[in-house]
């Protein structure tokens, strides 16, 4: 068996040696940091980790989730603990959809200087101007959608030279379009009837007398939410009918 390499990198300006094959955040466990904030799912969904580096030979500062990064040879690496960002007041149930609302509660959006600085230093590689666009345009839908899949880290207000704060705004749309634009399917409104009826109290009771292992097969061979573009076909499931939800 190979020995593992071990490579130089930089935390907070102090040399470690660590092992080869480390993500950022696990490399600097290995030297020694204990992690009490910057760091919460591990899996690169909670944007708690962001931390930026550089690396020899390039002179770009680099935006990256300690999580899902590997660490590099003569990495120079700093965490971002917290991202101050606005957050506006708002009540979700007196807004409306209409176009300018996004303009009203966070009108620093003018100030977009169209530079795309957000897009690029995103590690999630969402189009961040794009969406600040649209929400300059009023159009929640596009904002709410090309925002999807923002974990909020906050490394896009913390470069933008306009001092926008667009995880919140993404978040605002995201929020309007879930609450006042996107229609309830009426299944939805079966399940909640079923639910207040009882109907599955039986099957939550055979589900928490389980084992971990039948869990899991049940919940592999569950039937999935139909894509939008996709026509709905539930797989055939061979347990218990009171167990297919």
């Amino acid at each position: 068996m190979d020995e593992k390499r071990w490579i130089p990198i930089y935390v907070f300006g102090r040399r470690y040696e660590v092992p080869e094959g480390l993500t950022i955040q696990k490399a600097m466990e290995f030297s020694g940091y204990q992690f009490i904030r910057s760091c919460g799912c591990r899996g690169g969904i909670c944007g708690a980790c962001v931390a930026e580096y550089r690396t020899p030979g390039d002179y770009r500062l680099k935006v990256a989730l300690a999580c899902q990064t590997l660490a590099e040879t003569e990495m120079q690496i700093a965490l971002t603990p917290f991202v101050p960002m606005n957050q506006a007041n708002y009540c979700l149930e007196t807004l409306k959809g209409e176009p300018e609302i996004l303009g009203k509660i966070y009108p620093e959006i003018y100030r977009c200087l169209q530079c795309n600085t957000c897009t690029r230093v995103c590690p999630m590689e969402i189009k961040v101007m794009d969406y600040v666009a649209a929400a300059m345009k009023g159009e929640i839908e596009e904002v709410a959608r090309f925002s999807f899949e923002c974990v909020m880290c906050g490394a896009c207000a913390a470069k933008c030279p306009a001092e926008i704060s667009q995880p919140n705004v993404g978040l605002l749309a995201r929020r309007i379009y879930g609450r006042h634009i996107l229609p309830l399917p009426e299944s939805l409104y079966e399940k909640i009837s079923d639910i207040e009826k009882g109907r599955y109290k039986k099957v939550l009771e055979r589900l928490q007398q389980m084992s971990l292992e039948k869990l899991m097969e049940v919940y592999t061979q569950r039937e999935q939410e139909p894509q939008e573009s996709q026509e709905w076909t539930p797989k055939n499931s061979n347990f218990p009918e009171d167990i297919c939800l």
